[in-house]
């Protein structure tokens, strides 16, 4: 459950989980068995059970409870709906004014008309200024301003599994339209369900018609918006946003909201429930008081209010009994697995090993075992004369590591691209081509949003090539270092590689010859992705950092004792010094704690990575029993010819 910090979740068994697993076609059989299994195991709830006994509890006052969304950048920013407009305007002053104090002055009201006065007792320097630009629409002509809500999308994440949040956006919109409501022009709206069940018990409520009256049609099923595939936003819209350099949002119900994640010209991005999606599609823009303002107008020029359209509670769930049965389910998902016609059309070779097509864009060979030996090597290269190839703030995601966004036609992917005969509207995105290594690499670090700190005043993939000064791409420095043969190094403040746990957030930086990086902390499964990969992560002694130790990043590094240190079994909790040579020739040394962290990482890391040491496992492993051995000796031969 990495969206509120845990490993995992554990929620007891009651009436209540057998009754969904019956309603999402389970068999009997399965949901007999799964009964019976909790309560032999004293795993399942009633109302009489004796309460379970635990090391710490915390409680929690339901009526405290009250409607949130989370945003502009990280999905753990949790905003109260009430609290959604000022939130959005501190945000708007840190996006602008980047380099400004880092908590700037509370807000309070908006501007008004066009000469920029406030209300509600705002002061004038703590608000930006007036920036309203012209939009001309087929429409009719309307402004756009900071806070404009562009992209408004429904999407798989969270929803597949909660029809009451699903047909609850359906509900809001039947009440809309009968308001007389729709959704802002500017706004582009989209519905992409992770289940078709989900289109069938809409289409059996009734409520499919609204949603479309309001432009949420279903664009298509699993992963749309919220993993970047937002598409252009429309030309008029685009031109605007660039005209104004406008602060303008995207609403979504998915958990990942990370920086430059949804779409390149939208800077603020929100989580919410399906329902406040459209709501806020109605809206238009994202500093609206909900609770206090109206959404719109009906025909007689009577204001609407969000709580006179929004279902309640009996509503919604007179809308589940009705119209969810257990048929949709089983008839969704009883050929899942058999692919559609194209799939089955796909032409199949006998080899044992794939044939890789040199010309392909999507699939190529990847490089990992590239002049890898057949035995690992007897002692870990040490990390000397290593460069800094980006310096990088806190909460630096796997986002910004590795993009899974579009494509830029002017970023080193989009040449690579080019290069290669394909069309800019036929780029595709990062994560369509996540089997293409010479995209992704091309593509890390290159977040539009990402900031380095080696090349400052600028946003997106660049960095300063230390040995001329000149700023240019990530992608072309670490090309240069490595034709030097100069090892390279990320340093960061806390919380490395949060979000998403991509592995190209590590293989990235290995392919693009990052050695080590140094952070004040970790996120988890980062940490143990670049051990995978054969990178080092170390960490800053508690109290240290980047600006306590006065490092600017122009430093030459090399990391101390690194061979011996490994050569031991296990290094948890070991430190290694780090010498710096500064460009003035004066020297800085000061310690890191190396973040591997168990027996079996140190092995994995003294091979290089897991792909390697998994190849030699499977290459000096024996024949495990006499039914497998046939099997064993099979994928040795490939190996071997593979070799």
């Amino acid at each position: 459950a990495p969206e509120y910090g845990a490993t995992c979740g554990i929620f007891p068994v009651d009436e209540e989980t057998l009754r969904y697993m019956r309603l999402t076609g389970r068999s009997a059989d399965h949901v007999a068995l799964v009964e019976a299994y909790s309560r032999e195991q004293g795993l399942f709830h009633t109302p009489d059970a004796p309460d379970a006994e635990y090391s710490d509890s915390l409680f929690l006052d339901l009526s405290s409870v009250e409607p949130s969304v989370a945003g502009p950048k990280r999905p753990q920013d949790r905003v109260a709906l009430a609290q959604a407009p000022q939130s959005f305007r501190d945000a708007l002053q840190v996006i602008l004014h980047p380099g400004g104090p880092a908590n700037p002055p509370k807000q309070v009201g908006r501007w008004e008309g066009e000469g920029g006065h406030l209300k509600s007792g705002a002061t004038e320097e703590t608000v930006a200024p007036p920036s309203a630009v012209r939009l001309q629409l087929e429409s009719g002509e309307y402004s756009l301003d900071h806070g404009a809500v562009v992209i408004a999308a429904i999407t798989s994440c969270t929803n597949t599994s909660n029809p009451s949040v699903m047909l609850g956006a359906g509900l809001l919109a039947k009440k809309a339209i009968a308001r007389g409501l729709q959704s802002q022009p500017w706004v582009k709206t989209s519905l992409a369900p992770g289940s078709k069940v989900v289109t069938a018990y809409l289409d059996a409520a009734g409520l499919t018609p609204y949603l479309e009256q309001l432009r949420f049609h279903t664009v298509g099923y699993g992963c749309t918006t919220c993993i970047g595939n937002s598409g252009a936003l429309p030309a008029e819209v685009s031109q605007a946003v660039e005209e104004g350099q406008l602060v303008v949002c995207a609403v979504l119900s998915g958990n990942r909201n990370f920086e430059g994640r949804i779409n390149s010209e939208v800077k603020a991005n929100y989580l919410m429930s399906p329902p406040l999606v459209v709501a806020y599609a109605l809206a238009g823009r994202l500093d609206l008081d909900l609770e206090h303002e109206p959404l719109g107008h009906d025909a007689a020029g009577t204001p609407v209010y969000l709580r006179e359209i929004w279902p309640s509670q009996q509503e919604i769930a007179d809308a589940v009994r009705d119209s969810i049965q257990v048929a949709m389910f089983r008839k969704s998902y009883s050929d899942v697995c058999q692919g559609d016609a194209r799939w089955n059309a796909l032409a199949v070779t006998g080899s044992e090993l794939f044939s890789w097509a040199p010309d392909s864009t999507y699939v190529r060979e990847p490089p990992y075992f590239a002049d890898m030996a057949r035995a690992a090597p007897e002692q870990v290269g040490e990390i000397t004369g290593a460069r800094v190839l980006a310096l990088l703030g806190d909460s630096v995601t796997t986002d910004h590591i590795s993009p899974a966004g579009s494509i830029r036609r002017n970023s080193p992917a989009g040449a690579y691209l080019l290069a290669q005969g394909v069309a800019p509207q036929d780029f595709n995105s990062y994560g369509a081509r996540r089997g293409n290594h010479e995209v992704l690499v091309r593509g890390t670090f290159a977040n539009v949003r990402l900031r380095n700190r080696l090349a400052p005043g600028t946003e997106g993939g660049l960095t300063r090539y230390l040995p001329t000064g000149e700023v240019t791409t990530i992608y072309e420095a670490a090309t240069r270092y490595q034709s030097a043969g100069v090892p390279l190094l990320i340093l960061a403040g806390r919380e490395y590689g949060t979000g998403s746990s991509r592995d190209w957030a590590a293989k990235g930086p290995q392919l693009l010859g990052v050695r080590a990086v140094i952070a004040q902390s970790y996120e988890r499964i980062h940490r143990s992705n670049l051990i995978g990969m054969g990178v080092l992560p170390l960490e800053f002694l508690a109290q240290e950092s980047v600006e306590t130790l006065g490092l600017s990043g122009e430093e030459t590094f090399d990391i101390v004792g690194l061979g011996a240190a490994i050569a031991t079994e296990f290094a948890a909790g070991r430190t290694l010094d780090v010498r710096a040579v500064r460009p003035d020739g004066g020297t800085l040394e000061f310690k890191v704690t190396v973040r591997i962290d168990t027996p079996q990482e140190i092995r994995y890391y003294r091979h290089g990575g897991i792909l390697p040491y998994v190849l030699r496992q499977l290459l000096d492993a024996p024949p495990i029993g006499s039914r497998l051995t046939a099997c064993s000796a099979k994928v040795t031969s490939s190996i071997e010819r593979f070799w």
